[in-house]
């Protein structure tokens, strides 16, 4: 039996926070593996890449999640007793609830609204000097996103709560005074949502019945219980908060729009299937989360190698969208490569991989989908701008690793 390759480090965590998005990959292509083994956070830890691996990763039969993820994570992004940590019948039964927020219809509703906000704000842009897109999409999503779920929002604490929410993916990655807002913001995003849960349930609220705030405060697990107010209150800053972060990947579009400007005619001329390609190929090319992370359930052999129960293991998701057996020239940006992508859902991962109705693949894929496909009309179609000198480059060590000005703009008029 061969063994797993080891990292010549005792301890790789503080290579993982410097390098997050090529950790992994580099030391495979080191080792020649698509696998090897090291210690994160004094942790045995076997770190994967590649088509399949994630198709072995999303084996539920091989993989639980209970316990993978730090604690620094739950503690910031994603929360505690939420979908992602549950595994089995428990998982399938709760990811039903937010499939069904996912129609098209609904979908299309949220696409309308963050429309019909992005109008409102680019008046504001028209007249200010500069415009810091990254951090003034937070608010624009923030709005539409609450207004959609059915979360009320006051218009005295916008700024606030904008800042709240941004720092549970903003700030979830970081170390020090940041990583300590990031908690304090899960505390207060909590306890915000919590109120709204509590508000519905005893009658003093009413959000229509398709918002997520009024399906999810009423759902019953599979115990037929209530969700507690606390999980009701992670579930819906679960769908809050993934698509305020679509921030991100609208701030990838833009970058992408600066660095080839080629696209832009094509784009402007409102081709639906090249739009849908671009946009993919902007999650497919730009980082957006390094890794998932799952527990091995009981021991078994994978191309010869041992997985012993309870070991955890990482998988790499933006080296597994850089795979070269499955991309071509993957370093180059090309959206037509989606014109001949075999739609598998194990070597295009940037929101998860497997299947979206019974495993961990992110059901909001199509939320960021088709707001960035919306980024990408208004900046083509419906406004012009300029870009003026900044620093464009990517911090890798950041997470999310956005460009260093967070993407400037001037000079915005309505087309």
């Amino acid at each position: 039996m061969p063994r797993i390759p080891r990292d010549k480090s005792f301890e790789s965590t503080l290579a993982l926070i410097r390098d997050p998005y090529r950790f992994i990959a580099k030391r495979c292509q080191r080792y020649e593996a698509d696998l090897f083994e090291t210690r994160l956070l004094l942790r045995r830890t076997i770190c994967m890449t590649g088509p399949d691996a994630a198709q072995l990763f999303y084996d539920p039969s091989r993989f639980e999640r209970r316990g993978a993820m730090p604690k620094a994570i739950q503690k910031t992004l994603l929360g505690e007793g939420g979908v992602q940590g549950l595994d089995g019948e428990a998982h399938r039964y709760r990811k039903q609830m937010f499939m069904s927020l996912m129609t098209p219809e609904r979908i299309e509703q949220l696409v309308k609204r963050t429309a019909a906000e992005w109008q409102i704000r680019m008046r504001r842009w028209a007249s200010a000097e500069e415009v810091v897109l990254y951090t003034e999409l937070h608010e624009l999503l923030t709005r539409a996103v609450c207004a959609w779920a059915g979360v009320p929002l006051v218009e005295q604490e916008i700024d606030a709560r904008t800042r709240e929410i941004a720092a549970l993916f903003d700030h979830a990655g970081s170390v020090g005074i940041r990583h300590l807002w990031s908690r304090w913001a899960r505390k207060r995003a909590d306890h915000w949502m919590a109120q709204i849960i509590g508000n519905i349930r005893s009658g003093h609220a009413h959000p229509p019945e398709q918002t997520a705030a009024h399906i999810i405060s009423w759902y019953r697990d599979s115990d037929g219980e209530l969700l507690p107010p606390h999980v009701a209150a992670v579930e819906l800053i679960n769908v809050v908060r993934p698509t305020v972060a679509v921030s991100v990947y609208i701030t990838f579009v833009a970058h992408a729009l600066h660095e080839h400007p080629e696209l832009r005619e094509r784009l402007a001329s409102g081709d639906e299937g090249y739009a849908e390609c671009f946009v993919q190929e902007v999650r497919r090319f730009y980082p957006f989360f390094p890794a998932v992370a799952a527990r091995v359930i009981q021991t078994f052999e994978w191309n010869g190698y041992r997985f012993p129960e309870g070991r955890r293991v990482l998988l790499d998701l933006y080296g597994t969208n850089h795979d070269a057996r499955a991309w071509e020239r993957p370093g180059e940006f090309d959206p037509e490569r989606f014109r001949r992508w075999d739609g598998s859902p194990f070597n295009f991962v940037p929101q998860g991989g497997g299947d979206h109705d019974v495993g961990h693949r992110c059901p909001g894929e199509w939320i960021a989908i088709g707001l960035m496909k919306l980024a990408t009309e208004f900046l083509t179609r419906r406004m012009s701008y300029e870009v003026p000198e900044q620093d464009l480059s990517i911090t890798w060590s950041r997470m999310p690793p956005v460009p260093g000005s967070r993407f400037v703009i001037r000079n915005v008029r309505a087309s």
